[in-house]
């Protein structure tokens, strides 16, 4: 699946033989959201992607407008969880929360699929001015955006 996995200093290792990955966080409406999002844009039909979260949420006009400006489309995206999908396929699931990963590593433990941990901002609960959220929200995409550039390179991708 992976080479070793590095969590100092944010460092990612690449994928090796990845075709499917489940992201997970607290709700799925932003952070597990995005990144689905994110690899069905630069892989599609490559490397099937599904998100969730520990709970299912409501959608996030902030995470739909900040993926609208690099022009993928979230409005359609409905919140799930855990137990709305089947966890048994996937080759890695991948964590942006404490919370999301403990889940992973508990439905993971009979099956062979990697968990990882992604410690991505939390912006539940983020206040201020439109100005100030639509900022926050955008730093999340930029570091999920980054992340998945280290783990997922072009070259490497749908490689299997």
């Amino acid at each position: 699946m992976m080479s070793e996995t590095e969590t100092e200093g944010d460092k990612i290792a690449v994928a090796a033989n990845v075709s499917s990955i489940l992201f997970a966080c607290n709700i799925n409406a932003v952070r597990s959201a995005m990144a689905e999002a994110m690899v069905k844009s630069r892989f599609p039909g490559q490397i099937f992607t599904d998100s969730c979260g520990v709970e299912p949420g409501q959608p996030d006009g902030f995470a739909i407008s900040v993926m609208e400006e690099i022009d993928i489309d979230l409005s359609a995206h409905q919140p799930k969880g855990f137990d709305d999908l089947d966890c048994d396929f996937y080759d890695v699931i991948i964590s942006f929360s404490p919370e999301a990963h403990d889940r992973a590593v508990e439905i993971t433990r009979n099956i062979d699929c990697e968990t990882l941990y992604w410690p991505v901002d939390n912006l539940a609960g983020l206040q201020g001015s439109r100005e100030e959220r639509l900022r926050a929200y955008r730093a999340v995409r930029d570091d999920i955006i980054t992340k998945l550039a280290s783990y997922l390179p072009e070259e490497n991708a749908g490689e299997g």
